[in-house]
């Protein structure tokens, strides 16, 4: 998908709520679920608010409109037998055009090199004092080393865990 296409998607208000809607509820909704929330949201009322007139207004539109388009461009599957909606795999590819509020830019790579040749270096030199003060020091060392790589791929899992979760600011307004 080019960035054309992926800029024409969020050009929509409606297409962002329906991209945040899915990605907030596992990546899967009913056409009636995602019409109510999106007519709850656009309202600001509750969803047991809603009229019948502003349900429909926002069913159709999904309908005819929306739902069809994020379909043509491989973001959703959309199923209109069976009522459902679900992100597709290819939907990911328009986070490289979104910018996340507090991205970090850790420099996870340079910390595993880092990471390695002093741990390397701690090892080598484990090994050569080995002789002189014996055995057990090699295996804390090594033992370190591991745990080092261990904390570092945990953070890291987290942290990037906690990245995906995150809703790009760009998919609704400030106010959702």
């Amino acid at each position: 998908m080019d960035s054309d296409q992926i800029f024409e998607i969020l050009s929509s208000q409606r297409r962002r709520m329906v991209l945040y809607y899915l990605r907030r509820n596992d990546g899967g909704a009913t056409m009636n679920g995602l019409a109510e929330q999106i007519a709850a949201w656009e309202n600001e009322i509750e969803i047991e608010e809603l009229t019948s007139q502003q349900r429909k207004r926002v069913y159709v539109s999904l309908y005819q409109i929306h739902l069809p388009r994020l379909a043509e461009t491989g973001m959703v599957d959309y199923d209109v037998n069976e009522g459902t909606v679900r992100l597709t795999d290819q939907a990911t590819d328009m986070d490289a055009f979104l910018t996340p509020k507090g991205t970090s830019t850790y420099p996870w790579r340079r910390h595993y090199l880092a990471l390695l040749l002093v741990g390397g270096a701690v090892v080598a030199l484990g090994v050569f004092a080995a002789p002189f003060v014996g055995s057990t020091l090699l295996l804390w060392l090594a033992g370190g080393l591991i745990a080092g790589y261990v904390v570092t791929a945990g953070v890291e899992y987290w942290h990037h865990r906690k990245q995906r979760e995150e809703i790009r600011a760009e998919l609704v307004p400030d106010d959702l």
